[in-house]
C-alpha cells in the first residue's frame, strides 16, 4: 500500500507539471547520497529520477539494493569506492574480488560505467590516503582488465577546488605546487585510460566567503554584465564557467590539455546556519533551476563552447544525517517523502514544476525507509563542509575573484 501510494505521489507531481519530456532532456547526472535514516526504498527513487530528466546517477559507494533496483532501465551509474578501502586495493587479488562483487555482478543490466575512488584525497592533507590514492585507482583499473571490463568502465577520483593554486583568470588556471608531484602521475593514469578529471565546484561557498563582493547574480547564473578574461578576452556569465575552465587551464599547463573535465558535484543549499549566507529557497531554486536548464540546452563553457557539460548536481535528497552545519543536510531536490525541496520554476525542459506552496509544505505522503549500513556509507562523503577551508582559503582565486568581481562591476573590467 505504502509502495503504490508513494508512485501516486509522484504521479502527480509529474502531471501537475505537464513538463516530461525526455526528448528535450540534455545528459543530466544527480548525486544519490543516503546518509540519512529515512529515505524511499531504491525502486521508489527510480521515478523520482526519471523525473527530472536524469540520465546519469552517482553513487558514493556501490550499494547492491540500488544497483539491483536500476537495472533495465538505462540510467548509468558511477560508483564509488570509499576513502577507508584505499589501501586495501593495493593488492590485485583484493581489488579483483571487489570489482567482481561490486560492478561485474550487477552488469549489464544495471549500466555502471564508471568507479569513482575516494573524494577530494589530495584536500584531505593526510600521506596516508594520498599515498594509497593512485595505487588503488591501478589496482581497480588492472582488475577491470584482466575481467575484461576496462573498455566499459573507467576509473577516477574526485577532487575538490583546493587542489588549485590560481584559479582567476580562468586561463591563468593551475594546480597548487604542492600537489603537481602526486597529481601529474593522476593525470597520467587518464590519459593513458581514456578516464575523465573529476572536479567538485560549488560556487556557493565562495559567495559565502564574500557576500558583499561577490555577486549573486553571477553566481546564480541570473542576468549580469559578466567578467572577462583580460588574457583570453572569453566573457563569464556565471562563475561555475569560469571555475570548469581554470581547471582545463591548469591541465593544460602540466600538458593535458585533451583530458576531459566533468563536474562530479555541485549545487546550492535550501537552508544554512545564521552564518551560511545565501542558503535560501530561492537561491537553491535560482542556482539548481538555472543549472539544469544550461545543462538541457547542451551549452559549453567559453574555453570549451562545443563540449558538453558533463555536471551532476548535488544532491538527490535531503540527507538528515550528515554531520556539520544545517546546508549539509539540505542540497536535495526533493525531501524523503518524494516531494520536491522546493519549486525549480522550469518550463519547457522536460523537469518538475511545481508551485511554491506544494515545494515547501510537508506531505502526509508515507514511504517505506531504506535500512541503512555502516558499510555502505564512504567516509570519504559524510561532508561537503569538511574540505571547506581547504577550498576556499587556498588558492589566489579565493583571494582574487571576489575583488575583482567587485572592481569590473564598478569600473567595467578595469584590471
Amino acid at each position: 500500500m505504502e509502495h503504490s501510494r508513494f508512485y501516486y505521489y509522484v504521479s502527480v507531481i509529474l502531471s501537475i507539471s505537464g513538463l516530461f519530456f525526455p526528448d528535450m532532456v540534455g545528459s543530466i547526472g544527480i548525486n544519490y547520497g543516503q546518509i540519512a535514516n529515512n529515505l524511499p526504498t531504491p525502486d521508489n527513487v527510480i521515478p523520482l529520477v526519471k523525473s527530472i530528466g536524469a540520465t546519469k546517477v552517482k553513487l558514493y559507494d556501490a550499494d547492491p539494493r540500488v544497483l539491483k533496483a536500476f537495472a533495465n532501465t538505462g540510467v548509468e551509474f558511477i560508483v564509488g569506492l570509499g576513502n577507508e578501502y584505499l589501501s586495501k586495493m593495493r593488492d590485485p587479488d583484493k581489488a579483483q574480488v571487489w570489482v567482481k562483487a561490486n560492478v561485474q555482478a550487477y552488469l549489464p543490466a544495471t549500466k555502471i560505467t564508471c568507479i569513482t575512488i575516494g573524494n577530494e584525497i589530495l584536500s584531505f592533507n593526510d600521506s596516508s590516503l594520498t599515498d594509497n590514492l593512485l595505487p588503488a585507482m591501478q589496482g581497480i583499473h588492472t582488475a577491470l582488465v584482466n575481467l575484461g571490463l576496462d573498455k566499459q568502465v573507467s576509473v577516477t577520483t574526485a577532487h575538490s577546488l583546493s587542489v588549485l593554486e590560481v584559479s582567476y583568470p580562468p586561463s591563468a588556471g593551475s594546480f597548487r605546487k604542492d600537489l603537481v608531484g602526486c597529481i601529474t602521475p593522476i593525470l597520467n593514469f587518464h590519459a593513458k585510460t581514456n578516464s575523465p578529471f573529476l572536479i567538485n565546484a560549488y560556487p556557493f561557498f565562495a559567495f559565502k566567503s564574500n557576500p558583499k563582493q561577490v555577486s549573486l547574480d553571477f553566481v546564480l547564473f541570473q542576468p549580469n554584465q559578466g567578467v572577462v578574461d583580460p588574457k583570453s578576452n572569453f566573457h563569464y556569465d556565471n562563475m561555475l564557467f569560469a571555475q570548469i575552465d581554470a581547471v582545463y587551464s591548469a591541465l593544460a599547463s602540466l600538458g593535458y590539455s585533451k583530458l576531459p573535465v566533468h563536474i562530479s558535484e555541485t549545487g546550492w543549499p535550501s537552508k544554512g546556519d545564521e552564518d551560511e549566507v545565501g542558503a535560501t529557497f530561492e537561491n537553491a531554486k535560482k542556482y539548481n533551476g538555472n543549472l539544469l536548464k544550461t545543462i538541457c540546452q547542451r551549452k559549453g563553457t567559453p574555453m570549451r563552447p562545443n563540449t558538453d557539460l558533463n555536471i551532476y548536481v548535488f544532491a538527490l535528497f535531503n540527507e538528515n544525517m550528515k554531520p556539520g552545519p544545517t546546508s549539509e543536510r539540505n542540497y536535495g531536490l526533493f525531501k524523503p517523502d518524494g516531494s520536491p525541496a522546493y519549486s525549480l520554476g522550469i518550463n519547457g525542459t522536460g523537469l518538475i514544476s511545481t508551485n511554491s506552496t506544494a515545494a515547501t509544505t510537508t506531505t502526509t505522503t508515507i514511504t517505506t525507509p531504506a535500512p541503512q549500513s555502516q558499510q555502505s556509507s564512504s567516509t570519504g562523503y559524510l561532508s561537503i563542509s569538511v574540505a571547506v577551508k581547504g577550498r576556499f582559503c587556498s588558492g589566489l582565486y579565493q583571494l582574487l575573484f571576489p575583488l575583482l568581481l567587485l572592481s569590473c562591476f564598478s569600473s567595467r573590467l578595469a584590471f
